[in-house]
């Protein structure tokens, strides 16, 4: 079966739309400060992304960096996402919610109306789903919770699913 290079190149630019495409930045000639912080780093990303990559099909190209004066790791809408010194927080629920930040949790302006109204026509319902109908979405500080993974005591395997099912749900809402 021959197929057109066309139909060829529309599959892989539908599988490439559909991830976290992301890249590290890395010195030239690191120091091994650097090459030890780029190992847990990609170990991380790699983590977060497949997780994602399982539970939703939003895209997003993040440009990561190693940037020691963080103090733990901050990301933005535009798609940098920054990972300090500390190697606590050069884990997969980092990463996780760092990606979510460049997804527009705690960033646009939809996410802080959804927020402040409390109507999350998907989320809320997903959430409900998973604790029963009196839980409810919230929102502080450019996080949410629960499943916002913004504290390593947070982490598990579920609460990793539930996250990223949490974000996907919200970028359903018009996040």
């Amino acid at each position: 079966m021959h197929l057109p290079i066309a139909a060829i190149l529309v599959a892989y630019a539908s599988v490439a739309s559909a991830a976290i495409n992301w890249t590290l930045q890395k010195a030239a000639n690191p120091s091994a400060d650097q090459q030890d912080a780029y190992k847990r780093i990609e170990s991380a990303m790699r983590l977060a992304a497949a997780r994602y990559a399982r539970f939703t099909d939003a895209s997003k190209t993040v440009r990561v960096y190693y940037s020691p004066g963080v103090p733990t790791a901050e990301a933005n809408y535009n798609g940098d996402l920054r990972f300090g010194s500390d190697r606590a927080y050069m884990t997969e629920r980092t990463a996780m919610h760092e990606i979510a930040h460049t997804l527009g949790v705690g960033q646009t302006a939809a996410f802080d109306r959804l927020c402040a109204s409390g109507a999350w026509p998907t989320a809320l319902p997903l959430l409900r789903s998973f604790d029963g109908q009196a839980a409810k979405i919230s929102c502080g500080g450019g996080h949410f919770w629960p499943y916002g993974l913004n504290y390593e005591t947070e982490w598990s395997e579920t609460n990793g699913n539930r996250h990223v099912q949490m974000v996907d749900a919200m970028l359903a809402d018009g996040m």
